[in-house]
């Protein structure tokens, strides 16, 4: 059963969120934003029409997630109160106290998403470290952890390009989620994750320790204004082959993108490879291509943002995008981020996607910096 200060932390969390997220001011630039997509002609401009309708929609489900919780913790005070007069079970006070917390930590944590970036899709790419078989096979282990957590959020998972591993595994995929606040959430996935286990590889049964990176990318859409020199833009063809690739492999359908990338500041050059083998369409692997060059050019910029912005502020904690961040320590039945310290004994509910406390944990460590940026 739950304490009276537990319900009092809810009810101040809750009056927070109405100070923070100033739910009367978005209330009235509801209204304003609402009238403006009843002028004449608003429709005349279809790409600030449909802005203007994102931004409607947007403000709609902050007031809608306020208004939920503020039901919620409105319905659990009462409860408390009635389980005094015994007209309540405890069950029944500890089940709506756990959803006005999950509540109350789902909004809190998107809060945090304030940047251009963290509402678009994501494009997350895989790739095996040394290490051979083994840490294909983690590659391969990572993608399905991916997928899972995916599927759990109601995200579209499109797997653009996948190269199959010598023996098992695989040696590189590129994924695109797409759903709300997809980068926002997976932006925490950047980096080194590092395998610990006794592998079935390995015929003396020893314990071994394989790598694999993760990147992600905020896939961008066409209301985002990329630059790209089609100059420095070469087209290689090839026959799609390997897992998905066996309906298209008769023909030329598969794209390879070299793009000649001029770094602003520097003036060095180097090239971008991307290639897709998505669709049976040559056509279609273009645009996608394209499209997943674009979110490459974006998150450069974005990241040169960020380090500016972290030597300005020197002070604070900095994150490193690179870095190994997580280890999977199967014997020790043990999961640890490095950056935050939260770890989990539960190994098998990770690797079936259950990131969701990994990725808070990080938020609430790093989103309030993010925001400054």
């Amino acid at each position: 059963m739950i304490t009276i200060e537990q319900l009092k932390e809810v009810k101040e969390r809750t009056e927070a969120l109405n100070r923070y997220l100033d739910i009367e001011g978005k209330k009235i630039q509801l209204e304003e934003e609402q009238l403006r997509t009843q002028a004449p002609g608003f429709w005349d401009d279809a790409k600030a029409a449909e802005e203007q309708m994102k931004l409607v929609k947007s403000l709609e489900k902050w007031i809608k997630g306020y208004s939920e919780i503020k039901d919620l913790c409105s319905e659990l005070e009462l409860a408390f109160d009635f389980y005094k007069e015994e007209m309540v079970t405890e069950e029944e006070v500890d089940e709506l106290y756990a959803r006005a917390l999950a509540a109350l930590e789902d909004l809190e944590l998107r809060n945090m998403l304030r940047q251009e970036e963290d509402s678009m899709d994501a494009v997350l790419k895989i790739n095996s470290g040394a290490g051979g078989t083994e840490s294909q096979d983690w590659a391969s282990m990572l993608m399905r952890m991916y997928m899972r957590w995916g599927e759990a959020h109601g995200y579209k998972c499109t797997i653009s390009n996948l190269q199959d591993g010598d023996e098992a595994g695989i040696k590189t995929v590129t994924m695109q989620l797409e759903g709300e606040f997809a980068y926002g959430y997976l932006k925490s996935e950047n980096g080194v994750h590092r395998l610990v286990r006794v592998s079935p590889y390995n015929a003396q049964g020893k314990r071994m320790t394989s790598f694999a990176s993760v990147f992600v990318t905020p896939l961008v859409d066409d209301t985002i204004e990329v630059y790209v020199d089609p100059s420095r833009i070469s087209w290689d063809l090839f026959r799609s082959g390997g897992a998905g690739g066996q309906n298209v492999n008769k023909v030329e359908t598969g794209v390879r993108l070299r793009y000649m990338y001029k770094d602003p500041d520097t003036g060095e050059e180097e090239e971008i490879l991307i290639e897709n083998t998505e669709s049976r369409k040559q056509l279609e692997n273009r645009e996608n291509a394209m499209r997943l060059l674009k979110s490459q050019l974006y998150d450069r910029a974005l990241q040169k943002r960020k380090a500016a912005q972290a030597k300005i502020e020197a002070g604070k904690k900095k994150i490193e995008w690179g870095s190994q961040i997580r280890s999977y320590v199967f014997d020790d039945r043990r999961v640890k981020d490095h950056r935050t310290n939260y770890q989990t004994s539960d190994v098998g509910g990770v690797m079936d996607g259950k990131l969701d406390n990994f990725i808070k944990a990080y938020l609430m460590e790093f989103g309030a910096e993010e925001s400054n940026l």
